[in-house]
């Protein structure tokens, strides 16, 4: 099936990096409320933040990620992180203070409510709900997929999910965004769909999208998906039904394409940022 393609033309790369810097694996991408862009990757300075024109602000994060992957900015700009490999979820606060570690530093296990010890699998993503909740998903690799929710301090909650291909189950749980009715769009990687629940977990629907349907990211009434390594960006209804495509996007190395289309960012001028992990760079879409 065609769909018609979206307004936007893919332009060069457009960060200007201290010299001698470079972009490792590029896994995130996220804006403040001042419009900086930050960008997470899998090299020196791992997170980075740039102004809207690209020009380079600061770095920071040595020593502290091993395979960085997941990259969020709540409402009050403070900046939340994963990595899968060291099993840790960070909070730092928008001047780039650590302030919260979820998790214990490679080992996996379970949660223990109302103890201290808290493990992760391979967490993928931490996102500040509306009401302050924290929810973050998990399971990159072998280990169980689910949805873990904590409250604003970090107490553990509950949790959604398990491996498997029925409705509240998951194969790897990628990315979330929130609706402005509070409903939370999910993800679903290697099981190509998009799950779709309220903030108790329920279950409401479903859409499919053939694939690995990596990042999202919620417009107004609309959502943005960087779909894997099919190299797709799409705009996308609520229902999980698509508006449009980016015209020239798909696997490959030349501007427009991908190795992993993997998260994807809006800019307040309307420009889309893509964060490509296998090509190492952040895709910059601008309108025609």
């Amino acid at each position: 099936m065609e769909f018609p393609p979206l307004p936007y033309v893919a332009v060069p790369e457009s960060f200007k990096l201290p010299p001698g810097a470079n972009f490792g694996g590029t896994s995130g991408v996220a804006f403040n409320s001042k419009g900086n862009i930050f960008v997470l990757h899998r090299g020196p300075m791992p997170l980075m933040e740039f102004d809207a024109d690209g020009n380079f602000i600061r770095g920071f994060g040595d020593g502290l990620f091993d395979r960085p992957h997941g990259l969020r900015i709540d409402q009050h700009d403070n900046i939340w992180t994963t990595d899968v490999a060291m099993n840790l979820v960070y909070k730092f606060n928008p001047t780039g203070r650590m302030e919260v570690v979820l998790g214990v530093k490679g080992r996996t296990g379970e949660w223990h409510p109302g103890g201290h010890l808290r493990l992760f699998a391979e967490p993928n993503e931490a996102v500040v709900g509306p009401n302050g909740d924290l929810y973050v998903l998990e399971g990159h690799g072998k280990a169980e997929s689910r949805v873990v929710k904590f409250d604003g301090d970090g107490n553990f909650i509950k949790t959604l999910g398990g491996k498997g291909t029925g409705a509240g189950e998951f194969d790897l749980p990628h990315s979330l965004v929130f609706d402005q009715q509070g409903l939370l769009y999910i993800a679903d990687r290697n099981n190509a769909r998009i799950q779709v629940f309220d903030a108790d977990f329920n279950y409401i629907r479903e859409s499919k999208h053939p694939g690995t349907p990596c990042g999202l990211f919620m417009g107004a009434d609309h959502i943005w998906l960087a779909h894997g390594h099919t190299g797709q960006i799409m705009k996308l209804d609520l229902d999980g039904n698509v508006i449009g495509v980016m015209a020239g996007a798909g696997p490959g190395k030349t501007t427009g394409k991908y190795g992993e289309a993997h998260y994807i960012a809006v800019s307040p001028r309307d420009e889309i940022f893509v964060a490509d992990t296998l090509n190492w760079r952040v895709q910059k879409y601008v309108r025609k």
